[in-house]
């Protein structure tokens, strides 16, 4: 029997702050987190990070939730609320200064607002340097106080980054930050350190927005004793110009995605591949995504929006997708866009079609674009440019059309051979006779073939609207 120590199981975490949608970049970084445990065998755990009590709401909790939810994102146990922790966050602020690694602070914003303006005007550091940091408890006042980090001021903090490499930092360039305010309350920096602590998180993954952060947290875990987890800290993503993603370059909110009508897979082979890379693979599964992801294979430079790739990707992965489960993604799409749903007759439809539909397109409006014929009632009306197909002569060879099809035998090749015979008793190619065959059928110039319209609308509904059409004015 080996005596070789059970490997700690990895566990990573997403800590979004309830205060507004969910940002791409956020999905992005849950994805990461998610992937990376998942395809260890590890954990994934979810904290809403709601300690600003001024801008958290519950609706933007349920955004986020329901947002991961639809990106196929799940969770192990139930989310943790940081808010709910406050009174153990204020628990370590006081161990810690019971041993003696922090200190009551019991200067006002106006005696740091004073020291500052002193050392600007003697050309020094503005770093706060607190007074109170070695002072003899029996010169305490009686005033409210915060506790502050005794902070090394010698040295150097070196985060040790799986992405970024060694980050080095002169702690004299690091103030005593506080960590729990007058009121009793803790801090960000605090609060997340004992969260990931507490919950056994192994590897913190998350955007390199956070660093100088680190450097500051990595100093709590110290203080503590505690292990300091892996870094990972991912670039940002930046628009198509180069500059870091905002509303100006549109869609940033993980639920717009959905109301544009990508699929959730495509999403999450695109979200994967920006700023991360598996050799030239494009095109991946899930379970391939699981296997290859690591962190090793994020790059440092910021990744760049597309939505040519995000489309192309999206078209792939329609077309792969089963049609069992295409289906409640369309409808769940409808709901999404604020868009009508599917009546039981189309949907019906909509299951025979997909085959033919799914191959070309890339998104789900394009899918049903491609599906209108499905969903017209009659009488069809041609758009613009079907109408121009539908000329006295097309009128004509479509009437010549529907007593062939009405003892025609309802498959492909029999109705492939009723058409082309009456194309070439017109003196035309089968291709001539398509155009007014799309717009007698579904009213528009681009359509999956013709063939596989009549044999999901059938014989009676195909021959009513081809009669509808060659009575047309």
């Amino acid at each position: 029997m080996s005596d070789a120590p059970t490997p700690t199981p990895i566990v990573t975490r997403f800590a979004p702050s309830p205060t507004g949608y969910l940002h791409i970049g956020g999905a992005r970084t849950a994805l990461f987190n998610w992937l990376y445990a998942r395809g260890r065998g590890g954990k994934f755990l979810l904290r809403i990070e709601d300690t600003d009590r001024e801008r958290s709401t519950p609706e933007a909790e349920a955004a986020i939730l329901k947002g991961l939810t639809w990106l196929g994102l799940d969770w192990d146990g139930e989310p943790v609320s940081q808010f709910a922790r406050k009174d153990r966050h204020a628990e370590v602020a006081r161990q810690m200064l019971a041993q003696g690694t922090a200190y009551k602070c019991f200067c006002t914003q106006a005696d740091i607002e004073a020291f500052r303006e002193a050392a600007r005007a003697e050309g020094r550091s503005t770093l706060f340097r607190s007074p109170w940091r070695d002072a003899d408890p029996a010169t305490f006042p009686d005033l409210p106080y915060v506790i502050r980090l005794k902070a090394p001021r010698e040295g150097q903090t070196v985060i040790r980054d799986a992405v970024q490499g060694d980050v080095i930092i002169a702690n004299d360039q690091l103030d005593d930050m506080v960590f729990l305010r007058n009121d009793g309350t803790p801090t960000y920096m605090l609060a997340v350190v004992v969260d990931d602590h507490d919950m056994g998180v192994t590897h913190v993954i998350r955007g390199d927005d956070h660093l100088t952060n680190t450097a500051r947290q990595t100093q709590i875990y110290h203080a503590m004793g505690w292990p300091v987890p892996v870094w990972a800290h991912i670039p940002l993503i930046h628009g198509p110009d180069g500059r870091k993603l905002s509303k100006r370059h549109g869609a940033v909110g993980l639920q717009d995605y959905q109301a544009m009508g990508y699929p959730a897979a495509a999403l999450r082979n695109y979200l994967a591949r920006l700023g991360w890379a598996h050799g030239d693979a494009e095109f991946f599964t899930d379970d391939q995504a699981l296997e290859w992801f690591d962190l090793s294979g994020i790059g440092r430079a910021p990744a760049r929006l597309d939505f040519k790739k995000l489309e192309n990707l999206s078209g792939q992965h329609i077309a792969a997708a089963a049609d069992a489960a295409l289906l409640p993604e369309i409808e769940a799409f409808l709901v999404a866009a604020d868009r009508p749903a599917l009546t039981i007759g189309q949907r019906n439809r909509l299951v025979e079609a997909l085959p033919s539909l799914k191959e070309r397109a890339k998104s789900f409006p394009e899918l049903l674009e491609k599906a209108h014929f499905l969903m017209a009632d009659r009488p069809v009306e041609p758009d613009e440019a079907a109408a121009k197909a539908l000329d006295p002569v097309s009128r004509g060879i479509l009437a010549n059309l529907v007593p062939r099809l009405q003892n025609a035998g309802w498959t492909r090749d029999a109705l492939e051979a009723a058409v082309t015979e009456v194309a070439a008793e017109h003196g035309l190619g089968l291709g001539k006779v398509a155009a007014p065959l799309r717009a007698a059928l579904a009213g528009r110039t681009a359509t999956p073939s013709v063939f596989d319209m009549m044999i999901v609308l059938g014989r009676e509904e195909t021959l009513a609207r081809l009669t509808d059409a060659a009575g047309r004015d």
